[in-house]
């Protein structure tokens, strides 16, 4: 069964494997002791750390090892933010950044301080020189991914990093989908990573701090890691995470490339074989392994719960695979289509043959889905045209409004308008993005008795 989630976890690397089952019988003792068994535990942890922040791009006595990636973020963010008080307690951060970064600023607004989101073009990148503009006298952090999550677009790092250092403000990257490609260069301040993302085992995360950094540990600290990450250190994991990051690394390049041909195959193919879908994320400026592509017409939860029929594991960004049932914060931020969304991440080795069935597969379980839910093939002119129509799509989630919109659209002539009413809050994202695949005018959003009104004058 081909597995196309590597974004959210990568397959454990045969050295990772190997490197943990060997350091079960060497690294169980106390690194802190000094008798014979937990020298050579300590021995295991300075090698791995060596081999880390060889990877990373810093010195080893500037990386600690934390429990996981998330637990990094939020160590880093607070770490800084408590260190550098003086200087204030204002926080800048993309608006596509990991939930993590976005649960310390939460955590910051509560605790009185605030952050400031930058946009993102339909992309999903930022603009460095917006990203400067946001910074203020009182700007203790700035956060910034060096790569997306959802749709696998690169961030200009290297520039950004640039402008926060001459404005005198430690840059946070968020490394996790990108270090196992290669180290993050630029002049950021502090910089996280997660093993499971690049093969290495779950429960073992990075945090780099560059000396110089104003840093202050929060909550009980102990002498484990600097300080910086309390408890007892998981030396297996931590060896295995150490060595499938240096296999990984020094097969990067070729893999890299035999990758990026697989998933240019998947962005050339699928608005070919499969009607009304956009593919998102900046196409050069990308991860080599990861696309993402958004369907009309379908939710995503069906769309993956085919496709794991059929034998594909996938994820998505759609709402629907949330238990909070919000859109993606990332396809939001872009102005993209949010249901439907559908992210391919090829893990190493992936084969021709596997994304060649994936893409036998993919048409039918659109078109099925469609067929359930009762999607227009195309908008159905009307004999009698109507200058403009109401579509009640009230407590009907997406994308049933955008499916309802578009099969009325050819029932008003050209210049007329169509009104959808609905109160789930996806519409108010879906139905822009319909218009634009479309080519179709947007007029915008007015009140109504119950959720929104959004008006769409037709061109075509």
């Amino acid at each position: 069964m081909p597995y196309f989630d590597a974004a959210s976890s990568a397959p454990l690397h045969p050295v990772a494997r190997q490197a943990l089952q060997a350091s079960l019988d060497e690294g169980w003792a106390d690194p802190a002791r000094l008798y014979r068994e937990g020298r050579r535990a300590a021995l295991l942890l300075d090698a791995a750390r060596e081999t880390a922040a060889e990877a990373v791009g810093c010195r080893p006595d500037e990386l600690v090892f934390t429990s996981s990636g998330t637990r990094a973020v939020h160590s880093g963010i607070a770490g800084v933010l408590s260190g550098r008080r003086r200087v204030g307690s204002h926080l800048v951060l993309s608006a596509v950044e990991h939930s993590s970064v976005f649960h310390s600023a939460a955590a910051l607004e509560a605790a009185g301080g605030s952050f400031t989101e930058v946009p993102v073009d339909r992309t999903g990148a930022v603009d460095p020189s917006a990203y400067g503009r946001a910074l203020r006298p009182d700007t203790a952090l700035a956060c910034l991914q060096s790569a997306n999550h959802e749709v696998g677009t690169e961030q200009p790092v290297v520039e950004t990093a640039g402008i926060c250092a001459e404005a005198g403000v430690p840059l946070l990257v968020d490394a996790a989908q990108s270090l196992g490609w290669g180290p993050v260069t630029g002049r950021w301040s502090l910089l996280t990573a997660s093993a499971h993302k690049w093969g290495g085992p779950a429960g073992v995360g990075l945090l780099a701090v560059r000396k110089g950094v104003r840093f202050a540990p929060q909550g009980p600290v102990d002498e484990r890691e600097s300080g910086r990450a309390a408890g007892f250190e998981n030396i297996p994991a931590i060896v295995a995470a150490a060595a499938s990051l240096r296999a990984v690394r020094a097969e990067a390049e070729a893999e890299a490339e035999r990758l990026r041909a697989l998933v240019n195959r998947i962005r050339t193919a699928v608005p070919e074989l499969v009607p009304d879908v956009e593919v998102v994320g900046d196409p050069v400026r990308r991860l080599p392994h990861l696309v993402t592509f958004s369907c009309l017409y379908v939710d995503g939860e069906t769309v993956l719960h085919e496709l794991d029929r059929a034998g594909f594991s996938v994820s998505s960004g759609s709402s629907c695979t949330s238990s909070t049932l919000t859109p993606s914060h990332v396809l939001k931020a872009m102005g993209v289509l949010t249901e439907g969304n559908i992210r391919v991440s090829l893990p190493a080795r992936t084969t021709e043959e596997e994304v060649g069935r994936f893409l036998d597969v993919l048409p039918g379980v659109v078109a099925e889905v469609r067929e359930r839910l009762g999607a227009p093939a195309a908008p159905a002119p009307s004999a009698e045209p109507r200058a403009s129509l109401v579509v009640d799509a009230l407590g009907r989630r997406c994308p049933i409004p955008v499916i309802e919109l578009a099969k009325v659209i050819g029932e008003v002539p050209v210049g007329g308008t169509v009104t959808v009413l609905s109160d789930d809050e996806a519409a108010r994202l879906d139905i822009p993005a319909w218009c634009t695949m479309r080519e179709q005018e947007y007029v915008g959003e007015e009140p109504a008795d119950r959720g929104s009104a959004y008006v769409v004058r037709r061109l075509l």
